[in-house]
């Protein structure tokens, strides 16, 4: 299988080749390394690597503890290697092709642009930021958790094929790009279209006790600007989209 190791190391020569062959040694073969960060003499790399199936993922983790200065931020399943920066702007063209199903190929395509389970699109009524501030309503056990819309809660308008159903949204007010965790540990990113309330949410799950590791700001700025971009190419059909939307998501009140 496919796993996303991220560690941060000293940036110092030789530290990254000492990952490199801890991970081998413990039966890693590397597929892709990208470098997210390298600040104040520490950086930050997600390895992408092929790991047997019956292997234990704890002797991974346990080579990579033993190595001085190295911290392991997570590790995850991969459904393929990350994909490069070049595929946004393939990604984009794509939208701008089709206009009318733009919004669904930015969504369907987001998770394998950074290694993620699923993404939706939601729209988040302009008072929702001051209701969600009082403590959430019961909810009575008999009352349906997919509920038809009222018009005053975020409602999903498109989730790719892997959400789960039904859906549970962080908290996204305030609208700016950011990370986020959920009262599950569900580690997401958000970031608002800046029309009709519209929000991308993005979202990473623990898997078999196996720590995902959280948006990184780098990846928070990536999903901003391919954002910003597709609500530049979609213009007016964003402020339609929703009509009818799809369900009612249920909030996470965390």
């Amino acid at each position: 299988m496919l796993l996303r190791v991220r560690v941060t190391l000293p940036d110092r020569p030789g530290a990254l080749g000492q990952v490199a062959r801890t991970l081998g040694v413990a039966g890693a073969d590397i597929v892709q390394v990208v470098v997210l960060e390298r600040l104040g003499g520490r950086a930050v790399d997600d390895f992408t690597v092929v790991w047997p199936g019956a292997s234990r993922v704890e002797r991974l983790l346990a080579g990579l503890a033993a190595i001085p200065g190295v911290q392991v931020d997570g590790v995850w399943r991969a459904i393929g290697a990350p994909v490069s920066g070049g595929h946004d702007a393939e990604l984009l063209a794509q939208v701008a092709a089709n206009p009318v199903d733009g919004l669904a190929t930015l969504v369907d395509a987001v998770p394998g642009l950074l290694a993620a389970d699923w993404a939706a699109a939601a729209i988040v009524p302009a008072d929702w930021a001051a209701r969600t501030a009082a403590p959430p309503r019961p909810v009575p056990a008999d009352e349906p958790s997919l509920r038809l819309p009222t018009g005053n809660e975020p409602t999903v308008t498109y989730a790719s094929w892997r959400a789960p159903s039904p859906l549970r949204l962080p908290e996204v007010t305030p609208l700016r790009a950011r990370p986020m965790t959920g009262s599950d540990g569900t580690r997401y990113a958000v970031a608002p279209f800046g029309r009709a309330g519209l929000v991308l949410v993005i979202a990473r799950s623990d898997d078999d006790e196996l720590p995902a590791a959280a948006f990184h700001i780098t990846e928070v700025d990536r999903i901003a600007q391919l954002v910003r971009a597709a609500a530049v190419i979609l213009g007016d059909r964003l402020d339609r989209t929703g009509v009818p939307p799809v369900a009612t998501a249920v909030i996470d009140p965390s």
